[in-house]
């Protein structure tokens, strides 16, 4: 029943995240962009072009703000990652080899010791 949990989240998500790549693209085009004019607007050294930068900043901005609903789709990436830990996170196990060195050592210190 839990697999099946897992499996159920994990392919919600996904959906998520699929129906979300526009925005996740939009996203990131204008904060890339709206760094770059933000950065251009702090060399700018006329009033004319920090004028000019300020405008197209706030044009991008907007552009952002609407692209804000890709945060749902970073919210389902995170959880489509969990599930993904969780569904692989309990087969790790070790194997004890009684010819290790560093156990035979152990052993030796601890008899040495006492």
């Amino acid at each position: 029943m839990k697999k099946f949990g897992l499996l159920l989240a994990g392919g919600i998500a996904s959906i998520v995240l699929l129906a979300t790549i526009g925005p996740l693209v939009g996203l990131a085009v204008c904060s890339v962009v709206l760094y770059f004019i933000v950065k251009q607007f702090l060399k700018a050294e006329t009033k004319k072009a920090k004028v000019g930068f300020a405008f197209l900043g706030i044009f991008v901005l907007l552009g952002t703000l609407h692209n804000l609903p890709a945060l749902i789709g970073v919210a389902a990436a995170v959880v489509l990652y969990l599930v993904y830990k969780k569904w692989n996170g309990s087969k790790t196990t070790f194997k004890k080899d009684d010819n290790d060195p560093f156990i035979n050592f152990e052993k030796q210190w601890n008899e040495l010791k006492h």
